[in-house]
C-alpha cells in the first residue's frame, strides 16, 4: 500500500486562505464547514532593557491543516459505527455515509479538529480528493496554493525530501495519532505544547 500524506511548508504561507477557498468551493461546502482550515498562532511581548530601549520576541505565523490521514485515526478508532475507514492503496481516510449516524465521536476525539457534523447530523472531513488523486492529480488544495506551500505524495518520499518533522505549536504530539504530514517551520516557530502564543483566529475554525 502506498500512504499519501501532505508537506506543508510554513515559511512560504502568507495565510491566504487559498487553499480553503478552494476546497469549500470543490467540495460545495456550506458557509460554516470548513475541509482544511488555516491556524494563525502569534505571541511574544516587548521587554524593557532599562536604558530607554525596548526589544521584542514577538512571532506569528501560519498552519494550514486538512486531514492528516494518520497511521493511527483517532476518529476510526472512536467511531462507534465502524463508518470512518482507511483506503487500503492509498491509505486516505474517508467516512462511510451509509454508515454514520451523526454520533459526533470523531468530531471530538481528533486531536486535530478535523471532521465537522453538518445540517443532516452526518460527519464530514477531508477525504484527500480521492477522486482527483485516482485521476493522478493532486488535491485541490495543493493545486490552489499560490505560494506552493503544500504538496502531496508518497509519504515516504516527502519524508525523505524534507524530513519528518510533523509537530509544531497549535498541533498536537505527533505521536498522538502518527499523522502522515511533513512540516518546515518558520524561523520562531513554537513547539508542541507552547503556550507563549495563541491561536488568534479561534472562532474562525472552531
Amino acid at each position: 500500500m502506498t500512504q499519501y500524506g501532505f508537506f506543508f511548508d510554513s515559511t512560504r504561507c502568507t495565510g491566504c486562505r487559498t487553499c480553503e477557498m478552494a476546497c469549500k468551493d470543490y467540495k460545495d461546502l456550506s458557509a460554516t464547514i470548513a475541509f482544511r482550515k488555516v491556524y494563525d498562532y502569534e505571541g511574544g511581548a516587548w521587554s524593557d532593557a532599562g536604558d530607554g530601549t525596548f526589544t521584542s520576541d514577538a512571532f506569528a505565523y501560519h498552519v494550514s491543516l486538512g486531514c492528516q490521514h494518520c497511521a493511527m485515526p483517532a476518529c476510526m478508532a472512536k467511531c462507534p459505527q465502524g463508518a470512518i475507514e482507511k483506503d487500503t492503496k492509498t491509505g486516505l481516510v474517508h467516512i462511510n455515509q451509509e454508515k454514520c449516524t451523526g454520533v459526533g465521536a470523531c468530531v471530538t476525539s481528533c486531536p486535530y479538529n478535523v471532521p465537522v457534523l453538518d445540517d443532516a447530523k452526518k460527519a464530514q472531513k477531508c477525504d484527500g480528493c480521492a477522486d482527483r488523486v485516482a485521476e493522478g492529480k493532486s488535491p485541490i488544495c495543493v493545486e490552489a496554493c499560490p505560494l506552493r506551500a503544500l504538496e502531496f505524495g508518497d509519504i515516504e518520499e516527502l519524508r525523505a525530501a524534507y524530513g519528518d518533522d510533523a509537530e509544531i505549536a497549535p498541533l498536537p504530539a505527533a505521536d498522538e495519532t502518527k499523522p502522515n504530514l511533513v512540516i518546515t517551520a518558520p524561523a520562531g516557530a513554537k513547539p508542541v505544547g507552547d503556550s507563549a502564543g495563541e491561536i488568534m483566529n479561534e472562532l474562525e475554525i472552531m
